[in-house]
């Protein structure tokens, strides 16, 4: 599994935003798919809701991406 660090400056990120933001979606429309598809976890468990908060601490997997929120 490939590891990222994201350092964001804001106090949250939304999860779609972040997928992008990563680089691991090109368009919020694919965001938006993989996270109604139950395709991302966040912290372990999966995610359905892409305006989740994603916070510093928060770790995000997608297939074979794994990205910590710094």
């Amino acid at each position: 599994m490939k590891t990222e660090k994201v350092k964001i400056r804001t106090e949250f990120i939304k999860l779609d935003q972040l997928l992008k933001f990563a680089g691991l979606c090109d368009t919020g429309g694919f965001a938006k798919e993989l996270v109604q598809q139950g395709a991302v976890k966040v912290n372990g468990e999966i995610c359905t809701m892409r305006g989740k908060k994603i916070r510093p601490g928060d770790v995000v997997e997608v297939d074979q991406y794994r990205v910590e929120v710094e």
